[in-house]
């Protein structure tokens, strides 16, 4: 493998409506980042002409123009002009205050079998507090996890690198090889459960995903699919289903698919209407029907 101070790490994030945030983690980069990279803005269909705007500002970063096809498709179309050997993808509403390539680099170069490493994350709008260390692995059955650290504060606990079940879709680097192994994120999902999916793929392959803290990013935090809101209950929804469907354990799959069709939804649906909630109900029930029906692969 290349030296670590030759190999070039793509940096690829979608923009959507997001001129501004996009913009700030650029910048953020240009300020902080000390490691050799090429900055790769995928602007998935913005509503107002938001790539002419970016190459005016940052005429130096890779621009390309896609269709919303949501997150996987925006981070893939990327993948088709980056140069990398490393590639790390990156919400547009995120900033770092130190460089971190170069932390990310050394963990997946320490050991072949590292297939993919996120960095902590960190909410921006309370930077001593905790988004993710690390995910716990998903159920078999009930599909369900949790991001260690979640919403506490920064303890030595939360310093110190672990393996983990899952990268996070924020920010996660994997390695050329990798990718060429087991292929890019899968589409399908359009958002949400994508990192889980590809998380499961990278291992299936005898890799290991890593959590590291060295390296900090800070997340602004559903800038586009706010929680609450039919959209994202519609796409978590059906994300969920589609996952039970590509990836539970065979013996469990069909178990699987039955709690979350049978159980989990209407339960979630019925909270939702209890609270008068009706659009929100609506949609975790249209979201799991969509899960269900729509192609896999």
């Amino acid at each position: 493998m290349e030296n670590c101070t030759k190999a070039l790490v793509s940096v690829i994030t979608v923009n959507y409506n997001g001129l501004h945030d996009t913009c700030e983690m650029i910048e953020s980069f240009y300020r902080h980042e000390t490691y050799p990279y090429e900055m790769i803005v995928v602007d998935n269909g913005s509503m107002k002409p938001e790539a002419e705007e970016i190459e005016k500002l940052h005429p130096e970063v890779k621009v390309v123009r896609n269709v919303n096809n949501g997150f996987a498709g925006g981070n893939n179309a990327g993948l088709a002009v980056a140069k990398g050997v490393y590639l790390f993808f990156i919400n547009n509403d995120t900033i770092i205050k130190g460089p971190i390539l170069a932390i990310l680099v050394q963990r997946l170069q320490s050991d072949a079998k590292n297939g993919g490493v996120s960095p902590m994350l960190k909410f921006a709008e309370a930077p001593d507090t905790l988004q993710y260390a690390g995910f716990t692995p998903l159920t078999p059955i009930t599909l369900r996890n949790s991001s260690i650290g979640f919403m506490e504060k920064e303890q030595p606990c939360f310093q110190i690198a672990n393996e983990t079940a899952s990268l996070h879709g924020a920010a996660m680097m994997v390695s050329r090889e990798v990718l060429q192994q087991v292929g890019p994120m899968a589409e399908v999902y359009f958002l949400f459960y994508e990192e889980f999916d590809w998380s499961t793929r990278i291992q299936h392959a005898g890799y290991k995903l890593w959590y590291e803290p060295a390296a900090i990013v800070y997340h602004k935090e559903s800038m586009t699919a706010k929680k609450g809101t039919p959209l994202r209950e519609f796409y978590l929804s059906r994300a969920r289903i589609l996952y039970a469907r590509r990836n539970a354990p065979r013996n469990k799959k069909n178990l699987s698919c039955l709690y979350i069709t049978l159980i989990a939804a209407p339960k979630k649906a019925m909270v939702y209407l209890l609270k008068g909630k009706f659009q929100l109900a609506i949609a975790v029930i249209r979201g799991t029907f969509s899960g269900l029906i729509s192609p896999k692969q």
